[in-house]
């Protein structure tokens, strides 16, 4: 079999993006975990049909579930098409569902999904994290810090010239 090119692994990359998560949140501990999907709903994934704005992750019990993500019906499945917005199974590891159930009981953290991507197996996966909410000040201090970094790398790239 002929080596991977770089064409096939941006091909792999994310599917969907939550970028509200990274503005509104902290992120605290990032996990990868598998998602229990349906064959449609992999084929809409890889046709690139998601939606994680506005989506959460929960533990009910020792499980945990993916809430208010959205994946567009499979257009070629006909009337076997699964529920978009159904709740999802993450499969993660017993002692990873424990440590993030301690952390939710703490007040102010919640599981907020960042992206969903195929790794290089050509599974589904979904990356989680660990996250405490952002005040408006918070914001601001993160803006200013990176248009502060912009005009640094800015000015050094001149001065490189």
């Amino acid at each position: 079999m002929a080596a991977k090119t770089g064409k096939d692994k941006e091909k792999r990359g994310s599917v969907a993006v939550n970028k509200k998560a990274y503005r509104n949140f902290e992120l605290i501990e990032r996990f990868e975990a598998g998602i229990s999907l349906l064959g449609t709903e992999v084929k809409s994934l890889r046709a690139g049909n998601a939606d994680l704005s506005g989506s959460y992750a929960r533990i009910e019990g020792e499980q945990c579930r993916l809430i208010g993500a959205s994946i567009a019906p499979y257009e070629k499945a006909g009337a076997t098409n699964h529920e978009p917005t159904r709740k999802r199974k993450l499969l993660l590891h017993k002692t990873e569902i424990r440590k993030i159930k301690t952390k939710l009981e703490q007040r102010g953290f919640t599981l907020v999904p960042l992206r969903i991507y195929f790794n290089n197996r050509g599974l589904a996966k979904i990356e989680v994290a660990l996250a405490r909410g952002k005040r408006q000040y918070d914001k601001r201090k993160t803006i200013t810090e990176r248009t502060q970094k912009r005009d640094i790398d800015r000015e050094l790239k001149k001065r490189r010239k």
